[in-house]
């Protein structure tokens, strides 16, 4: 009898502490800080992000319930991005998420052990970032956006919009870790398809665009590749109107541009890449360890193509590039 009252009692016990127990788990806030390269008023990573976050809600982490997010943008030439993470991990945060491979290279050097989730990244295993795709080993994982094949792809489109063309401007960030692969594998996708490339590297604090594209004119450019650089993206309706101006048919990394007025753009989805980095947030803070997640290759790719360019330029878009994309009339 006695010792059936205590197991009484010991149930009585458990039951009064599950609710609590339940309680204090469902009360767990987790912290997230972004590690972002590009100013707050980007507008394709301001809604890239938003669709992270939106994925997390979906995941059931709510803001302000069970989830608080730091963003960190480098949005004055005075801020740097060993600063900003440096101010993510003395908050501390949970889990750091970067835009670039510039936020990955700047949150690395601040921490060893809060794990980073790499959104979009060049070549992690040649910068350093990752063991392997396979096995990161470390506590960087995420997503690596540059193949080889998207040099050529890019091309390709190029030489279908415009048949005729035998020289094309390349225009790119200057020779760094993140770019190197980008001029390698644009420059073997040029010489593969028998198309003579113009070299034109970015220089200084501030792009002097008009320059560069003086010199595509001068050289007779007929058709210019923008290569990815999240930094460029800002100067998004300069380069736009430069391009008008010399109408100059270009092909840009990002829908941004075309929006802008660009004639078309060709790259994995960005926001597919954002939503699917929150996969890994989620992952990680449910006690994955980020060196055992897999670094991811895109899935998503987006093919756009401004029509009303197209037409001010006198191009005729082929029936085989126009079943592909989506188009802005």
């Amino acid at each position: 009898m006695r010792y059936a009252k205590v197991g009484i009692v010991a149930l009585v016990l458990c039951i009064l502490a599950t609710p609590l127990a339940a309680q204090a788990q469902r009360q767990k806030v987790h912290r997230i800080g972004w590690l972002l390269a590009v100013p707050s008023s980007s507008t394709p990573t301001v809604l890239a992000v938003a669709s992270f976050m939106q994925t997390l809600r979906d995941l059931g982490y709510v803001e302000g319930q069970n989830l608080v997010v730091h963003y960190r943008y480098k949005d004055r030439p005075d801020q740097t991005l060993s600063a900003l993470a440096a101010e993510l991990v003395n908050l501390p945060v949970d889990v750091i998420v970067t835009d670039t491979s510039d936020a990955t290279r700047a949150a690395q050097q601040a921490t060893k052990t809060i794990p980073i989730v790499m959104t979009v990244s060049a070549a992690p295993v040649e910068q350093g970032f990752v063991a392997s795709l396979a096995r990161p080993g470390g506590n960087i994982t995420g997503l690596s956006m540059v193949i080889p094949e998207l040099a050529r792809k890019r091309l390709e489109l190029v030489r279908d919009l415009v048949p005729k063309a035998t020289r094309v401007a390349v225009l790119g960030p200057p020779l760094t870790p993140n770019s190197a692969l980008q001029w390698q594998d644009t420059e073997a996708a040029a010489r593969l398809l028998g198309l003579t490339m113009q070299r034109l590297e970015l220089q200084g604090p501030s792009f002097d665009f008009e320059r560069a594209f003086d010199a595509a004119s001068r050289e007779r450019a007929d058709a210019l590749v923008l290569l990815p650089d999240a930094l460029v993206a800002p100067h998004s309706a300069e380069i736009v109107a430069l391009a008008a101006k010399r109408r100059l048919p270009t092909m840009y990394f990002v829908r941004l541009f075309v929006d802008a007025g660009g004639l078309m753009s060709y790259g994995p989805s960005i926001d597919d890449m954002f939503v699917r980095s929150a996969v890994y947030v989620d992952k990680i803070l449910k006690g994955a360890k980020p060196g055992d997640l897999p670094v991811e290759q895109p899935t998503k790719f987006d093919l756009i193509i401004n029509m009303k360019t197209a037409a001010a330029l006198g191009i005729t878009v082929p029936m085989s590039i126009l079943s592909l994309a989506e188009t802005i009339r």
